[in-house]
């Protein structure tokens, strides 16, 4: 490998283990059920709180809150991972490289 690929290729590294801290400092937040369930999570998928009102805790409808979990935390971790996408995309220049994405 000569110099000049060498030095490339330690700022890509740079610039990828910049994007993936920025990633982590990063959070986004998703809701469903009109805002009674709300969840925040980092730009690399580390869930940070769930938040439930108590107008949305009915003992005899369990199962309605936790669809309400469950949307709130797939809608999150959806707009992580295309963040996550478009950032690292940027710097890899649309590589698939397995673990950053």
């Amino acid at each position: 490998m000569n110099e000049s690929m060498l030095r490339q290729a330690q700022e890509l590294q740079a610039k990828l283990a910049k994007a993936q801290q920025e990633l982590a400092d990063l959070t986004i937040e998703a809701s469903s059920g009109g805002g009674a369930v709300k969840v925040t999570i980092t730009g690399q998928l580390k869930i940070l709180s769930v938040k439930i009102s108590p107008e949305a805790i009915n003992p005899d409808d369990a199962e309605l809150l936790e669809d309400l979990v469950l949307t709130a935390v797939t809608e999150a971790m959806a707009k992580a991972q295309e963040l996550a996408a478009q950032r690292l995309g940027k710097i890899t220049g649309g590589l698939k490289i397995p673990g950053l994405t």
